[in-house]
């Protein structure tokens, strides 16, 4: 009898613990729908104001004299034909897909004995991409965001810890990109070609801030569309992601692959 009481209590105080430490609480809520930080592109907003101008030029002419008129408007209209152009050879914004798009990380571990690998996945990802498929040289991404407090694995008991103690998800809800470089591109891309390139940036998990390199495949399906895959290896000691002491579970990969797969469209 008293063997049972002990074992008992031993089994609350270690439901306390685990409740303590966050590993049987729920993790919070997504407070919203994750949605891309808008891409502020400096050359749309010139292409804009420099196809204004000849509007303003045209009004110049003066109205009485009827040969003057007649030579002010054969210039005025040719003008905004050749502005008119740049546009459709310029910029498009294209957004990540949430539809279409997954973020995956990887890492293995040993779990009561056997070596698996951990995947965790979600399609809380965000972010736009500037390009003229004609001239890749202007290419430019935007910041991209995660939402960490999506991410789930196949245990819930490993996601409560992800969530609550490793992440801390409940401070810190998103993970975010923010690109420095892109390297690699060629000088342009034709629809249904295959590309390669880099692009580096800072990556914050928590509160930590790294310099990352993502390794870039992409597609132009269409005109209007791009898919690609982006990947990365991070350190969890870099960003100080501490694995919590539980059974069964030791060993577990400081290296982290990082994977974006992702569908975007352009507007």
């Amino acid at each position: 009898m008293k063997k049972r009481v002990f074992f008992v209590l031993l089994l609350f105080i270690l439901m306390g613990g685990m409740v303590g430490c966050g590993l049987l609480q729920e993790p919070a809520a997504p407070s919203a729908t994750i949605e891309a930080v808008p891409l502020e592109v400096e050359e749309a907003a010139e292409s804009v104001e420099v196809a204004e101008e000849p509007t303003a030029v045209a009004e110049e002419p003066p109205v009485e004299v009827d040969a003057t008129e007649t030579e002010a408007e054969e210039p005025a209209a040719e003008e905004p034909a050749a502005e008119a152009a740049a546009p459709s050879g310029g910029l498009v914004i294209f957004e990540i897909s949430q539809d279409a798009s997954e973020v995956r990380f990887e890492l293995d571990e040993d779990l009561r004995g056997n070596r698996i690998t951990v995947v965790g996945t979600t399609n809380q990802v965000a972010g736009q991409i500037a390009l003229n498929f004609a001239d890749l040289s202007s290419a430019q991404v935007g910041e991209i965001q995660i939402n960490a407090r999506t991410l789930a694995t196949d245990n819930n008991f490993r996601n409560r810890a992800i969530q609550n103690e490793i992440l801390q998800t409940g401070s810190y809800e998103f993970i975010s990109f923010v690109p420095t470089a892109v390297s690699g591109l060629p000088e342009s891309v034709n629809v249904g070609q295959f590309i390669q390139f880099t692009i580096e940036g800072e990556l914050t998990i928590r509160d930590v801030t790294e310099s990352v390199t993502f390794e870039v495949t992409a597609t132009a399906v269409t005109e209007t569309a791009i898919q690609g895959t982006a990947t990365a290896t991070v350190l969890r000691d870099a960003y100080g992601l501490n694995i919590p002491e539980v059974p069964n579970v030791a060993n577990v990969e400081n290296e982290v692959d990082l994977i974006i797969n992702f569908v975007a469209n352009g507007s």
